[in-house]
């Protein structure tokens, strides 16, 4: 029996990786059939994660959110910016709890003209849908330029977060 990846799923995956995309590759354990006169295959599909913090970002906002949970006055670079690419929705998060590794804190701007500092949690941000079904998304060609309480000052004086 050949499975569909030995065809087509190596090109998918391999075109995947070289864009730096994350993938799961997900396999059927038993063989389908679907009609008597149809031979039965094992199936393995490959699909694309978005993910919204890579490792080395979350490695970055745990430290920032264990040296705040310290007590040091930190004002950090935000680590990563996520939007909705349908709904004017913004957020630089600088840090991550140390206690439960989801509840992220930076600059959020629901997209209301009132951005303020505030606390999500990553597993809500993943389940976020805007007006056309489309998910949070990680902006990834974002270089932050200013700290934290820059980003706030500007956006509050903008109304929105502007970078």
């Amino acid at each position: 029996m050949q499975r569909v990846t030995d065809r087509c799923g190596d090109n998918t995956s391999e075109f995947l990786h070289r864009r730096g995309v994350p993938q799961k590759h997900l396999c059927e354990s038993e063989d389908l059939h679907i009609a008597d006169d149809i031979k039965p295959h094992r199936f393995c599909i490959t699909v694309a994660v978005k993910i919204l913090v890579t490792d080395e970002e979350r490695a970055q906002l745990l430290a920032n959110g264990g040296a705040r949970a310290g007590g040091q006055g930190i004002d950090p670079l935000p680590v990563v910016k996520l939007f909705t690419p349908d709904a004017h929705a913004t957020w630089l998060l600088t840090e991550l709890d140390p206690a439960d590794g989801d509840t992220a804190f930076g600059l959020c701007d629901l997209g209301l003209c009132m951005p303020a500092l505030g606390t999500v949690r990553l597993s809500d941000l993943e389940t976020i849908r805007g007006p056309r079904n489309l998910p949070v998304q990680r902006d990834l060609h974002f270089k932050p330029r200013f700290t934290l309480s820059e980003y706030t000052r500007r956006a509050q004086a903008d109304g929105s977060i502007n970078d």
